[in-house]
Formats: C-alpha cells, structure tokens, sequence
C-alpha cells in the first residue's frame, strides 16, 4: 500500500457509509479508494499525532489498513469508518511506542504523547471534514477558497487567475464560505 496518492473524481463522488457499504460488497476498486480517501489521515495521526519516525509510521499505516480490512465486518456504524480508523491508528501508534526499544517512554510520558495526539486527531478529522464540505461547493467556490485560504493568494492574483474582477472577490469569498459553513452544519447536504 502506498500513502497519499491523487484523489479521483470517484474517490470523493462517493460518501464514507456507502464506500464501506461497497467494500463489504467487494466492488471492484472500492478497497482502493477507501485507502487513497484515508491514507494522508491515518498516516498523519501515526507521523504528526504520535511523533513516530518515517518507518513506525509506514509500519502502523500498513497495519492499520490490513487490520481494516480483515475487521470491516466489525464496523457497526459504516459512517463511522473514519473515527473507526483514527482509534486503530491510535492503538497501533501506542502500542509500537510501548514496543520501541530506542524510546522507553514511562506512562506519564505516554499519557501526555496520546493528549498531544488526541488533540492533532481533532485537528485532522476538523480539515477532513471541511475538505468534504469542500465537495459540496461549486468548482468556482472550491477554486476561489482554495486559492485564498490553501495557498494564500492575495485578491489580485486570483482575480488575475479567474478573471473575476479585483473588487468582487472579497464578496464571492464570503458567499462561498457561507455556503461551507452551511455544509459544515449539514453533512448530509454534501452527499446529497
């Protein structure tokens, strides 16, 4: 299994429950999207969250989607697959600490790592959400936040890029992020 990897237009066509849904199923490709939609996560809960080196990371990552797939079955709720996998992550990223003979980390120190972690997988599962949301927005909308907000382009550059006069990006800015926020508030809206 490779991390990362370039989302496809089906890839975030499809909502979690029924990319879960379609795995049980064995549909072809289904498996395959389901790493690519949570690689960049688990693998930044193990390297970002639990601070493991480049190879513990890449070996929770490859454990963590062998486990998935041998458990999926077990997942009660298919929308839940992503705090499913972050809680996998996070046990598997704890376990390999403990296990570590370069790094005897005491409990408290461990406790204190799985706070900091803990608080990396909010900040995660909060862009996860907002890149959903994303999908719900009109490729203008994606475009012009993406720009601001991604890579910080000032109004005269993405004018420039989109052709939308200097003066009006400040207001399509602020429709677009209303309507987010209105995606953000109603998940189900995405998905629609």
């Amino acid at each position: 299994m490779e991390r990362g990897g370039q989302g496809t237009v089906l890839a975030t066509a499809i909502g979690d429950a029924d990319l879960v849904r379609a795995c049980r199923a064995g549909q072809p490709g289904a498996w395959s999207l389901l790493v690519e939609r949570f690689s960049r996560y688990v693998y930044a809960i193990a390297a970002q969250g639990f601070r493991l080196s480049e190879p513990d990371a890449d070996d929770v990552f490859q454990e963590v989607f062998a486990r998935a797939y041998e458990h999926l079955d077990r997942l009660r709720d298919d929308a839940a697959i992503r705090p499913w996998l972050a809680q996998l992550t996070r046990r598997l990223a704890v376990d390999r600490l403990r296990a570590s003979s370069r790094e005897q980390a005491d409990e408290s120190a461990l406790e204190v790592l799985d706070e900091q972690a803990s608080l990396e997988m909010d900040r995660l599962d909060t862009a996860m959400s907002v890149r959903q949301a994303m999908l719900g927005l009109s490729e203008g909308c994606q475009e012009i936040l993406d720009r601001f907000f991604s890579r910080d382009e000032s109004y005269a550059t993405i004018a420039e890029a989109t052709g939308i006069p200097m003066g009006t990006i400040a207001s399509r800015i602020s429709r677009c992020l209303t309507k987010l926020r209105g995606l953000l508030e109603d998940p189900d809206e995405v998905n629609r």
